[in-house]
């Protein structure tokens, strides 16, 4: 019932209550090991809209296998963000990750939880749930498709904001993703998927649709 009712949510303003935004995210990354356990990502992400680059961050990563089915992780951005009058502001964030996953035979079901936690922003902006503190709970579902490339993947993502303050202990923005990972041989990993993204408690926001496009290389 809970996910009926976000989905509907997110239909009612697109038609009703909101204009529309649109984005396009690239990702490109590269991963490995460090020892039996301890693996690490590099990646450079863009983010455009029509008036051009809108955020630019590298990030850098560890994860640790505790588990098959459980792997937490920590990560680093630096990120160059053009605020409402054009101009980049930079600032820093770090993530910290539960990743829980597990299989059953062709499905496979994970939630990751973060917090996140930017310093040395310098904005008079208000709390923007991509960029500032925030817990996100991100549950996702994955199907192997049998003789084929394509393994389709949907998830869903609310925000929190945890801090003190007016727009303070409260669920956020939520995020609905629908698309796919290929399977393809050796080192390559490429995926994209279709996003929306809402905001709660401001339905004067715009509904933001993302096409998101990423390609890793495993050494």
């Amino acid at each position: 019932m809970r996910a009926v009712f976000l989905i509907s949510f997110l239909l009612f303003s697109s038609v009703s209550l909101s204009q529309h935004d649109y984005m396009l995210w690239g990702k490109v990354g590269v991963k490995g090991k460090i020892v039996k356990r301890l693996s690490w990502t590099a990646e450079i992400n863009g983010r455009f809209d029509g008036a051009g680059l809108q955020t630019f961050f590298p990030q850098a990563g560890l994860e640790y296998k505790v588990t098959k089915w459980f792997r937490p992780s920590v990560e680093y951005r630096f990120i160059i963000d053009k605020n409402r009058y054009g101009n980049y502001k930079s600032s820093n964030r770090i993530n910290f990750n539960l990743n829980l996953k597990e299989s059953v035979k062709r499905f496979a079901f994970g939630v990751r939880i973060r917090y996140q936690y930017a310093f040395n922003r310098i904005s008079n902006e208000s709390y923007d749930a991509d960029f500032d503190q925030a817990i996100r709970i991100k549950p996702v579902f994955e199907y192997d498709l049998n003789n084929c490339i394509f393994t389709p993947v949907v998830s869903a993502e609310v925000f929190y904001n945890p801090a003190y303050g007016p727009e303070g202990r409260r669920f956020t923005k939520i995020r609905i993703n629908v698309g796919s990972k290929l399977e393809l041989k050796g080192p390559h990993g490429v995926s994209f998927k279709y996003q929306l993204d809402k905001r709660f408690h401001d339905f004067s926001a715009d509904l933001r649709h993302v096409l998101a496009i990423g390609y890793s290389y495993r050494f």
